[in-house]
């Protein structure tokens, strides 16, 4: 089993930038495949990104290709999501998952394990 505790949100300026870190227990942290999700009030949960267990692979949504970057530290039992250019819209609270499959994982439904989410805001 997992547990994850997500950091790094807050309060930003539209173009600014914040770096989000998900903390995993664990000493099989490395065999899981990881993601990214958000969710604005109102609206669904949304995928963001994705990362494979080795790291060698990774994904974004179309609404943050270019602008946020997804890694890990398997050494340190961390994901990061390096978020630049943001825009009102990235406004939402954002939540790191755990898959027991260890490639590319797109959908909640696969993820097995959920942190509780950081709080992002980005004003205009």
């Amino acid at each position: 089993q997992v547990q994850l505790v997500e950091s790094g949100g807050g309060l930003v300026q539209a173009g600014g930038s914040l770096r989000l870190s998900c903390a995993g227990s664990g000493r099989t942290f490395r065999n899981y495949a990881m993601g990214w999700f958000r969710q604005a009030p109102g609206k669904e949960r949304e995928f963001v990104a994705a990362i494979t267990w080795s790291g060698g692979n990774t994904y974004y949504a179309d609404s943050v290709k270019g602008r946020f970057t997804i890694s890990r530290d398997n050494a340190k039992n961390t994901v990061y999501l390096q978020m630049n250019s943001l825009k009102p819209e990235d406004t939402a609270v954002y939540c790191c998952a755990a898959s027991t499959s260890m490639g590319l994982v797109l959908i909640s439904d696969g993820y097995d394990y959920w942190g509780q989410g950081t709080q992002v805001t980005v004003s205009s």
